[in-house]
């Protein structure tokens, strides 16, 4: 006790050394004031400045807390006689004031205990973020705090390991906790024996308040006013709530800046461009940020936020060894993250000038869509888009698009015409899956924008939306082409020529192309433009059209329940053995074939390979060794240019290093790859299906290309034997430049080569697939389209015909195989049936799986898959359109009606005779009448106008009657029987069991009470509504009765009947297909009527 009062008295009074911290430097400079901190504070700030030598910062502008510095004056004289130090020497830095001519803000706080005697503490602070930092004599056993040598500069310890307080350093103490602890060391005991309840309420409450003080250190306000979000402007001078307003620009005071010190310049110049990147700026072995970039580095990765660094403002940091794990973990949390890298040592400063600055730049800037390592499986793109600003002439609108993988420098750009319901939008970005999209705000459409923020939250990847300003970032055609040309951009394809070629609105995709170039040339990413690819891409041409609701509906890439992969075709397709065939795969799940020989082809590989189980385990073993071939490929050529990294200090030589290994595992992938191929060919094995699916380069012989990857193997063996982790010299870069330069030379044989590897890996899946299924797998039959008919002629149709059909990865009940079902729509001669199948049938009963079991068939037919049928014959499908489920859209104002109307219209406007199309309780999102009316015009209007494959499921009963007899439609229902409780059991009470088994002719009911009490509604109210129910059909008795009939004659046999009158009173013998189906209909009827009399 008598100890910790003389402490006390020792903080009482004013520190004589108050006006001079630590005297003169040894170089007779004088030292700069140091801002007294928590002891976790002074550790880093010290550890970093050993880091840099005194030597190589002179002369150079960086911050004042890197240089060596000393709490106490040295005297010369105390230290040379006295050898024995005093009790207090060990530890009287830690209680080291601020100069108060530095920081006139200092002042002196008192903790007041009102339990006991008053202690008053003086409390000093070095700005608004040490507020409450309370220094108490407890600290002084905390073994996070450096010692004594350590402060003074007498440390032998590994520089490199000191550094800016981070999640791996000293745990961080809140304030409150020190507190509490530090009065039991003060004053009477009696706080720390509360009793439990009121020690644990007290906890508590010093919990809350510490979490706050915590979150205030973040909310220091910035010394800048132009930061201050009242006050922020872009460059042009216009606040965020100008709709013109550019939130990737700043504007500075031009007085503010000539103030700036050179350091702060060099940093402020280029930040004031980035405002929407998270910049690390280099100084001596850290990474540091600033400002509002050092809030993201406190709220994203838990950094302790100081008042330092460049013109002592907010700051965090890394030392360089963890700053590439930063960078990736803020990438991972969506940030694009940008590195000013000193381009000198302090030293070559030095040379310049005593006052020189080191100078800095920013070198590059990574995104979450422009990332090239650590990405997994998965393509990562980066996504333009430009709309036209005219409608063509039938109200469509036309987008260009142009995206890029830049881990494979792979650019893609094409145009797609579509309707107001942007459908082919949709498609597009279900397709291309991109990371971040980029759009003008102003040149695009209303309903395009709601397009972008519907499927952003409904794809496999959720997509960063950047919007453009007009001008900013799409140029004009001339303007692009010009910029290709002048830049040196995509050397390896000739954008004049063939690449855009058979692009519909080329002109607007050389635009978007144009937005993407911009803006990655903006983020120093010009290697990538440089040595990228362009090829065509098209959405739907020449493939199985699926829209992107459709894709969603049909959980193709992601689930309806959490978004995931789960209970997708996707998921169950997916046995790939490589990354680069994993996209493969999902490239072709996007564009199943439309025809019939390339369906066959890939049919017969798969045949052969499930007929050979010794090939398939050839194949897995070879796979499973590879490296991602693709990416290796496209980093490899994106190192043939000197790169502007390379002369930078220490980033150069890790990527050589990184070059080097990319070389090796190309090279040693390749020859596994390239053995895979030539045992295949010798074997004989698959030879002539195989051929008929990839193209392959000449592999073997003196020109092949077997012959040319030994020699790279031998130059991989001789000069760099551990590629994998090889420090390249001075004297190898230049041959691994000329060996990278080599094996470039022929990059599209080893495309074809990779291309090639992955088809096989693919179908190898696809087999894997047929083998491994617990039901029964056949080989579709695949016919070709069927020719525009009416059906007065019977020969040709399009058809559908499943037996034993199962959905392929939805179990039935106890973990059991679903139900298996039979499927027959359309047809010709005597194996003809109706194309419509009106499906009835209760909640839950299976319809909805029912129909999207018959679309994945389809698809997986078309891909080229064995299908979950015992039989299946399959005409080609041009179209699956799909309107499933009930859902809304309240953040883009779409109602539930809203919704399936625009999807509803899409399909009326684009059906075709071969498309198939899904409809699932078509008008539930209204009155129950105009509901109906709308389900019976559409169900017609398909019927009679389209003459599709058309599965119709629906809970409008009358809808059974009024087609009963329609030639063209055909009635099922999905089977169930009531099952009594017991013996007095009610109708309400019994209990509903469904079979999934489909039934011939229509429900009698839905079953909607008996579902309500499986849901959990309470008997009385489902008794009531029962009792309800039974009144309206009372009172509507006659209607009902009327209904019943209807199926004898209903309004369709009104309209015939009109008709007939109509070509009749007409005379004309020329009849349209309407007229002809029109006396077909009746002459069906005519001859029903007569088989049912006799």
């Amino acid at each position: 006790m008598q100890r910790q009062k003389s402490i006390l008295s020792f903080l009482k009074k004013p520190a004589p050394e108050d006006k001079v911290f630590g005297g003169d430097k040894p170089d007779g400079r004088p030292a700069l004031p140091v801002p007294a901190k928590h002891p976790n504070q002074n550790a880093v700030v010290v550890s970093k400045a050993t880091d840099v030598s005194d030597e190589d910062i002179r002369g150079t502008e960086t911050p004042p807390e890197k240089m060596p510095r000393q709490i106490f004056a040295v005297n010369d004289d105390d230290t040379t006689t006295t050898t024995r130090p005093s009790l207090f020497s060990s530890i009287k830095h830690k209680f080291l004031k601020r100069d108060n001519r530095e920081i006139p803000s200092v002042n002196r706080f008192k903790v007041k205990d009102t339990s006991s005697a008053a202690c008053s503490l003086p409390i000093i602070c070095a700005g608004p973020e040490e507020l409450g930092n309370v220094l108490v004599p407890e600290d002084l056993n905390k073994p996070n705090v450096l010692n004594a040598n350590k402060i003074m500069g007498n440390d032998n310890s590994d520089n490199d390991v000191s550094g800016p307080v981070t999640p791996g350093m000293a745990p961080l103490v809140p304030r409150l906790k020190r507190v509490q602890e530090d009065m039991c060391s003060f004053k009477d005991r009696s706080d720390c024996l509360l009793p439990d309840g009121r020690k644990r309420a007290k906890l508590l409450q010093l919990s809350n308040v510490a979490k706050k003080n915590h979150k205030d250190v973040a909310e220091v306000a910035s010394k800048f006013e132009w930061l201050h979000p009242s006050q922020i402007r872009d460059a042009k001078g216009r606040k965020p709530d100008d709709p013109l307003y550019d939130k990737k620009t700043l504007y500075i005071p031009p007085n503010d800046l000539k103030k700036m010190t050179p350091s702060q310049k060099q940093y402020w110049d280029v930040k004031c461009q980035y405002m929407d990147v998270v910049l690390f700026f280099k100084v001596g072995k850290f990474y540091e940020l600033y400002e509002l970039d050092a809030e993201i580095g406190h709220k994203e990765l838990d950094w302790k936020m100081t008042l330092s660094g460049v013109g002592k403002c907010r700051q965090v940091g890394i030392s360089e060894s963890g700053i590439d794990d930063a960078v990736q973990k803020l990438i991972a949390r969506g940030y694009k993250v940008g590195r000013i890298e000193q381009l000198e040592t302090s030293g070559q400063a030095k040379s310049r000038g005593a006052s020189s600055v080191i100078q800095r730049k920013l070198v590059h800037v990574l995104t979450p869509s422009t990332i090239e390592s650590n990405i997994g499986p998965d393509a990562v793109h980066l996504l333009a888009i430009k709309e036209d600003d005219h409608l063509l002439e039938n109200g469509s609108r036309v987008f260009g698009f142009a995206f890029v993988d830049c881990a494979a420098l792979k650019f893609s750009v094409g145009a797609i015409s579509d309707d107001t319901s942007c459908a082919a939008l949709g498609a597009l970005l279900m397709q291309v899956s991109p990371k971040e999209i980029i759009y003008e705000t102003r040149g695009m459409s209303k309903e395009a924008q709601k397009a972008l923020k519907k499927y952003t939250f409904t794809g496999s990847t959720l997509s960063q939306l950047s919007p453009a300003q007009p001008g900013h970032n799409f140029g004009e055609v001339l303007e692009v082409r010009n910029l290709i040309q002048s830049q040196g951009y995509f050397r390896g394809s000739c954008i004049t020529d063939h690449v855009l070629d058979g692009v519909v609105h080329g002109d607007l995709a050389l635009c978007a192309l144009g937005g993407l170039i911009n803006h990655l040339s903006r983020f120093k990413l010009d290697d990538v433009l440089r040595n990228g690819d362009i090829i065509p891409y098209e959405v739907y041409r020449g493939c199985l059209r699926m829209d992107g609701q459709t894709l969603v509906n049909l959980e193709i890439f992601s689930n309806n329940a959490d978004g995931g992969p789960s209970g997708t075709l996707y998921k169950y397709l997916d046995n790939c053995m490589t990354s680069s065939g994993k996209r493969l795969l999902r490239n072709w799940i996007c564009h199943p074939l439309n025809d019939v020989e390339k369906i066959n082809s890939r049919l017969a590989v798969v045949e052969e390979l499930m007929s050979h189980s010794e090939i398939m385990l050839l194949l897995a073993q070879s796979l499973r060794k590879l490296p991602d071939l693709e990416r290796l490929l496209g980093r490899a050529k994106s190192s043939i240019q000197s790169s502007a990294l390379l002369s930078l200090p220490l980033i150069g030589s890790k990527i050589l290093k990184q070059r080097v290994k990319v070389f090796g595992l190309l090279v040693k992938g390749l020859r596994i790859g390239m053995e895979l191929l030539m045992l295949l060919q010798k074997e004989g094995i698959m030879a002539s299906s195989l051929s008929k699916v990839v193209y392959l380069p000449i592999l073997s012989g003196s020109d092949g290309l077997d012959k040319f990857l030994s020699q790279f193997e031998a130059a991989v063996d001789s000069d760099f034997p551990d590629y994998q982790n090889h420090d390249v010299k001075d004297s190898e870069s230049e041959t691994l430049v000329i060996l990278m330069d080599l094996l470039m030379e022929k990059a599209t044989q080893w495309s074809q080569v990779i291309h090639a590897i992955n088809c096989i890996d693919v179908l190898r899946s696809f087999a894997v697939t047929a083998i491994s299924s617990c039901g029964a797998m056949c080989k579709p039959m695949i016919l070709p389209h069927s020719k525009s008919t009416n059906l007065c002629e019977e020969t040709i149709g399009p058809i559908i015909k499943m037996k034993g059909l199962w959905h392929p990865y939805t179990l039935g009940e106890n973990g059991g195989l679903p139900v298996p079902n039979d499927i027959h729509l359309g047809g010709y001669g005597n194996d003809f049936a109706p194309c419509t199948l009106l499906l009835t049938g209760p909640n839950m009963g299976g319809k909805s799986t029912l129909l999207r079991a018959t679309c994945l068939v389809v698809i997986l037919a078309q891909l080229g898959c064995y299908v979950p049928c015992e039989i299946c014959v399959l005409s080609l499908v041009d179209t699956i359109f799909t309107r499933l489920g009930a859902t809304d859209r309240i953040m883009t104002g779409e109602s539930t009606f809203l919704i399936e109307c625009t999807e509803t219209a899409s399909v009326l406007q684009n059906a075709t005779q071969n498309s198939l199309v899904l409809l699932d309780e078509l008008g539930r999102g209204t009155s129950t009448f105009d509901g109906y009316a709308i389900a019976y015009a559409v169900l017609r209007h398909l019927i009679e106008k389209v003459n599709c494959r058309l599965l119709f499921a629906t809970h409008y009963h009358l809808l059974t009657k009024e087609f009963g007899t329609h030639p063209r439609v055909t009635m099922q229902h999905m089977a169930t029987y009531l099952k009594p409780k017991s013996e007095m059991s009610s109708r309400v009470e019994q209990e509903l069991v469904f079979l999934y088994r489909l039934a011939s002719g229509a429900c009698s009911e839905s079953y909607g009470m008996q579902v309500a009490l499986m849901a959990g509604i309470p008997r009385p109210v489902v008794e009531a509504a029962s009792n309800a129910g039974h009144v309206m059909k009372n009172k509507v008795r006659e209607s009902f009765k009327s209904s019943e009939q209807r199926v004898m004659f209903s309004t369709l046999h009104e309209e015939w009947l009109k008709a007939l009158l109509t070509i009749a009173k007409s005379g004309e013998s020329n009849f349209d297909n309407d007229a002809f189906d029109t006396l077909f209909c009746m002459w069906y009827e005519l001859k029903t009527s007569y088989r049912s009399v006799n």
